[in-house]
Order: C-alpha cells, then sequence, then structure tokens
C-alpha cells in the first residue's frame, strides 16, 4: 500500500527543469507582495481601530500605492484591488466624520 505523502518527481526536459526554476523565484516573489500587501492592510486597520485620523490617512495613502501594484503585477484581479481600496477608503472617512 503506497503511502499518502507522494515523492515528487524529478523533470527529465530542460524546458520542465527551466520552468521549475522559474517557479521557485516567481512564488518567492508572489509571497514577498503578498506579505506586503498585508502588512499594509493591517496597517490602515490598525490605525483606523487606535482612532489616529492622520495616521490612517497617511497608511492608506501608502497601501493604495501597495494594492495598485500588485494589481497591475496580476497578483489580484483588478476588481478585488478596487474593493479592498474602497472598504479601507470608508473606514477612514468614517474616521473623518
Amino acid at each position: 500500500m503506497p503511502s499518502s505523502s507522494k515523492v515528487k518527481k524529478s523533470v527529465r526536459i530542460a524546458s520542465g527543469r527551466k520552468r521549475v526554476r522559474q517557479d521557485v523565484l516567481i512564488n518567492a516573489a508572489n509571497t514577498s507582495l503578498r506579505s506586503k500587501f498585508r502588512t499594509a492592510v493591517k496597517g490602515v486597520l490598525k490605525a483606523v481601530l487606535a482612532g489616529d485620523k492622520g495616521k490612517a490617512s497617511e497608511t492608506f495613502r501608502t497601501a493604495q500605492k501597495v494594492i495598485d501594484s500588485i494589481a497591475d503585477k496580476g497578483l489580484f484581479h483588478k476588481n478585488k484591488a478596487a474593493r479592498h481600496k474602497s472598504r479601507l477608503a470608508a473606514k477612514v472617512k468614517a474616521l473623518a466624520a
């Protein structure tokens, strides 16, 4: 009976080996960008919870740039980026009111 964990086979074709090498680098880059996105969003949410209008609007401005750059690179869909920006903007605007 085979074990539950499968042993990954190595690729034999040269183009396949190159693809594997590229995938490792792309995966690392995407993970880094996703982390940067989450950090930016958390920064805005923390400022909103603290009730600091100035810091919230400042961090929101930087978060917008991060979100837009990630959408431009295709990591997230443009609509997902717009949804996140819209919800964050609503929270920051509610602070001002």
